[in-house]
Order: structure tokens, then C-alpha cells, then sequence
């Protein structure tokens, strides 16, 4: 009977080995990590959770930062811009309030709807959660909402006086917390408490769970998860482009058409994603305009180039460079949710800027089509099988 295993990231046949308390295995291959050493602690997962839990409150009720306009203390919770935007831009209002108060209040849910599906043997309310944990964890963007926090904090200092709300400290906590939940849960452990990999074993692991990263013998169906069974994510390579070529549309009216539309007394002042990086660096805050620039026009094209590149590296079948494709697949995953800075940023001008025709402050058309680009390529991203990069390789070597 075969004890070894596939990794998840090239689905390399390996041999497991117990690692130690504090080490994780990583494949030799594609360095994907495999598990984690030492005994699984779900209780310090547990109170992450409730303490995720009861922040939440504060920091969405309490002010972020009020400023003081024209005599009027105006505050600015963190939901306030979704919700300013909901009734003229609900598709954008959705997405920044997905981001920064959905998805996170979901994953901190479900790692106590996971403990409670393990500890009562609840399957359906288990897998629920382990699937919430793994697709939205890279939703919960409290990271970028607070250094859009900042960007916008600089951009209103000129018109108005800066106060710091006691909902931004239990955010800067909350925030601290959230990735220390997300660093420290793993879906693999879950899966492993809930039934061990051990327990499956067969002459021929071929099939990997695409769901629970289980290996066993091909079939229909996984069985721990009872998720479809399949080589490859079906049709991963043409849902990618779908998406890919979907974005690369949208990216043209996202740079041409405004992104933000300023009312200064009177007179208005509409400007595009590299305008207003131009009008930045004109004000002195270069620093502030890098990031803006990096953020909303790099990010995004280099996500477009670096899957294109990766795609066509497949299709063609290239022979070379594997771990540098992995690489640059991992990079994409990662810089994704950057990209919503800018967005994040309307929200709040958007909550604090709002006197009518002496100061106004809204989205104009090209945030929209932003909004598109940026959740379809972190689609794209997460559609692409990264085991399809390997595929050339397994052929290369035989």
C-alpha cells in the first residue's frame, strides 16, 4: 500500500515526513507548503476568532477619523463610504464593503463555524466553513483599507483639521489580529482532525481533492469531502482568459474615464487614475502619488502580463523556467487585493468631502470599470491550476 502523497501546488508524488514543532514541510519542487510541524492548537485559533469577533463592533461603529470642515466635525466610520455609494454606485459600494467588512466577518465566522463542525461532527457546517476560510481569506483586506486610510488622511489635510477616532485603534488591533487568524489557520489541519490522510491509503494515488488536498485512488468523488473528483480544475485555462481578456477590456475605460470627480467652489476638477498620481507629485506627495501609481496602474497590468505570460507558457507547452512561473503565480496571488487601494481611498474622500456645492467629493465613471478589472483578475488568478504549470515538466523528465 503507497503512503505517498501529492502536492497540492505541482502534484509531485512525495514520501510525507513528520516535521517538527515550529517547521513546516515545503515540496521540493515548487516549495508549496505541505503542513505544518507539532500538534494543531485550534483553541488560540478559537479566541483569535471571538476577539476578531468583538473588535468588529468598535471598529465599525466608532469614528476612524473626524475632521473638522467648514466648522462642521464630519466622522468617517468604516463602512460610512459603501454605504454613501450604495444608492448611484452599488456594484463598487458592494465590492468595498465586501472587502473591508464582509468577507473578513465571514472568515473570523467560520473558523468558530469549523471548530463547532469538528467538535459535533456537523460535516455540511464544516466544510461550509473550510471553504469560506479558504476562497474569502484573501478578500479581507483591512490592510489596504488602513493605509488607504492614510493616503486619504493626507489628501484632506489641506482643506480640513484631522482628528483620530477610537474606531481606528480597535481597527489597527483588529487588523493585527486578522492576519495573525489567517497566518495561523490551515486548511490542511482541519481537514487532517477531521479525518486523517493516513487513514487513506492505496496501491495508486493518482487523484488529488482539488477541495481538500486529499491524495487517494481516481474516482467520481473525493473520500473525505465528497467534492468532485477531477485531474485538473475543469476548464481552468479557458475560465482564465475569460476573465484575463474580460479585465483587459475594462482596464482602458478604468485609465481614460475619470476615477474621482472634485467639486472645489465651484469649479470641478475630474481626474483619471494617472492624473491624479500627476496632481500628487505636483503637491509635494510624491511618496503618497508612488503608491497610488504602483497600487492602481502597475498592479494591475503586470497581473494581466504576468497571467497572459503564464497561459501562453502552458498552451505552448515552453520547457524551461517552471520554478520562475511559480513563482510569478504566487506573486500575482499576492498582490491582488492592492489593487482595491484606490477604491478604498473614493470611499473615505467620499464620507469625509461632502458639503454640497462648496465641497464635493464622488466616484466618477472610471471606477466602475476599475472595480471590474480588480475582482475579475483575482478571479483569473484564482481560476488558473497552478499544476497545469507542472504538467510540461512531469513530460520534460520522463
Amino acid at each position: 500500500m503507497s503512503l505517498a502523497r501529492r502536492c497540492p501546488g505541482c502534484d509531485l508524488a512525495i514520501m510525507p515526513q513528520v516535521a517538527q514543532q515550529g517547521q513546516s514541510a515545503y515540496c521540493p519542487r515548487c516549495n508549496t507548503r505541505l503542513y505544518r510541524g507539532g500538534t494543531s492548537r485550534f483553541n488560540s485559533e478559537l479566541a483569535i476568532a471571538l476577539a476578531c469577533l468583538i473588535l468588529f463592533i468598535p471598529a465599525h461603529v466608532f469614528p476612524l477619523i473626524t475632521i473638522r470642515l467648514f466648522g462642521v466635525m464630519i466622522p468617517a466610520t468604516l463602512p460610512a463610504g459603501g454605504l454613501v455609494l450604495a444608492s448611484d454606485f452599488p456594484i463598487v459600494a458592494f465590492l468595498i464593503l465586501f472587502c473591508s467588512s464582509i468577507a473578513p466577518l465571514l472568515v473570523s465566522l467560520s473558523v468558530l463555524g469549523a471548530q463547532a463542525g469538528l467538535k459535533w461532527r456537523r460535516f455540511r457546517l464544516f466544510r461550509l466553513s473550510i471553504l469560506t476560510i479558504e476562497h474569502l481569506r484573501n478578500w479581507a483586506m483591512f490592510d489596504v483599507f488602513l493605509i488607504s486610510l492614510a493616503i486619504s488622511s493626507f489628501k484632506v489635510q489641506d482643506y480640513a483639521e484631522l482628528h483620530i477616532g477610537p474606531g481606528l485603534y480597535s481597527l489597527v488591533i483588529l487588523q493585527v489580529l486578522m492576519s495573525l487568524l489567517i497566518t495561523r489557520v490551515s486548511v490542511h489541519r482541519y481537514w487532517e482532525a477531521w479525518q486523517p490522510e493516513g487513514e487513506h491509503t492505496d496501491d495508486e494515488l493518482k487523484a488529488q481533492c482539488h477541495s481538500c488536498h486529499l491524495t487517494q485512488a481516481q474516482g467520481e468523488h473525493c473520500m473525505r469531502c465528497t467534492a468532485p473528483l477531477y485531474h485538473r480544475v475543469p476548464h481552468s485555462i479557458q475560465k482564465t482568459w475569460a476573465y484575463l481578456i474580460a479585465a483587459t477590456i475594462f482596464i482602458f475605460p478604468a485609465n481614460l474615464y475619470p476615477i474621482s470627480i472634485f467639486l472645489n467652489n465651484g469649479k470641478r476638477m475630474e481626474d483619471t487614475i494617472f492624473s491624479g498620481v500627476a496632481s500628487l507629485v505636483n503637491n509635494g506627495m510624491g511618496g503618497i502619488a508612488a503608491i497610488i501609481f504602483v497600487a492602481s496602474i502597475v498592479v494591475p497590468v503586470a497581473k494581466i502580463l504576468g497571467l497572459a505570460f503564464l497561459l501562453l507558457a502552458i498552451q505552448f507547452k515552453r520547457q524551461i523556467n517552471h520554478r520562475h512561473r511559480m513563482v510569478i503565480y504566487r506573486i500575482i496571488q499576492w498582490i491582488g487585493k492592492w489593487s482595491m487601494m484606490d477604491l478604498f481611498v473614493i470611499s473615505i474622500m467620499v464620507t469625509l468631502i461632502d458639503r454640497d456645492q462648496l465641497l464635493d467629493f464622488t466616484p466618477g465613471p472610471g471606477a466602475i470599470a476599475f472595480g471590474v478589472v480588480v475582482v475579475l483578475t483575482m478571479l483569473a488568478a484564482e481560476s488558473l491550476d497552478s499544476r497545469l504549470i507542472w504538467d510540461n515538466y512531469e513530460r520534460q523528465t520522463r
